[in-house]
């Protein structure tokens, strides 16, 4: 297994030194160092339980099923979302799934009518998924999520350990092709999103989701039509 920086002190290592030693290392080493550098009640993983998610999933319930999962139920979500979440804990063994919603008081305040995706998806966004995500990573000093090079445009040149404000970031899934995705569902006999066999290859909110074409980018059925590409979660630091 790769050789990680280490102190004992209070300090997290910096997270270039963490990339470094970490960038050829397995989806599952990646997710075993940061278990070991900051503690399973330091680490959360979130997820969006799409069509991808299984395989970051099983690859931490190999390492440990304790960790927990956040997941933002932003309140537009596919019924086939939340029952594919569901399946997944059963499947997966999962031992802390949170399903955080938006405040109830940004709702009635910002998108009081529900259609604020369709004026400003940005600022949907930002009631439903970055400030419930700033919540609930509040007791975590790092996080980890499935974001692949492969998926192109802003996320092309991620690193594995990256800064988010005061926390470390890992993106174990960073350098894995597609064709490690199939493998893993493969080997796991993972069950797919209900969705993909309708044609969603990428699966967010209904509203902003849509099919994506034979050879089409796997996310362009993401905000199409927009020059929006990220919820925001990925593109703000986290406080």
């Amino acid at each position: 297994m790769a050789q990680v920086p280490f102190s004992s002190a209070p300090a997290l290592p910096p997270a270039h030194e963490l990339d470094r030693a970490l960038r050829d290392a397995s989806p599952a080493e990646v997710i075993a160092a940061a278990l070991k550098i900051v503690g399973r009640e330091q680490l959360a993983v979130v997820s969006s339980f799409g069509t991808e998610s299984a395989a970051l999933l099983k690859v931490m319930a190999d390492v440990d099923p304790a960790i927990p999962v956040i997941f933002l139920d932003t309140g537009w979500m596919f019924t086939e979302t939340l029952a594919y979440r569901d399946t997944l804990i059963a499947t997966l063994g999962l031992e802390d799934v949170r399903s955080v919603k938006p405040a109830e008081e940004a709702l009635s305040r910002q998108d009081p009518d529900g259609d604020l995706w369709f004026s400003n998806p940005d600022a949907c966004c930002r009631i439903r998924k970055v400030e419930p995500l700033a919540r609930a990573l509040k007791p975590f000093s790092a996080w980890i999520n499935g974001r692949k090079k492969f998926q192109g445009g802003l996320r092309a040149e991620i690193p594995v350990v990256e800064e988010d404000g005061a926390r470390l970031k890992f993106n174990p899934f960073a350098n894995v092709s597609r064709e490690d995705i199939e493998a893993i569902y493969a080997r796991a006999k993972l069950p797919q999103h209900p969705l993909v066999a309708s044609g969603f290859r990428s699966v967010g909110c209904m509203p902003c989701t849509s099919r994506s074409a034979e050879g089409e980018d796997a996310r362009a059925g993401r905000w199409r039509g927009q020059a929006k590409t990220e919820c925001g979660i990925h593109t703000m630091k986290i406080s």
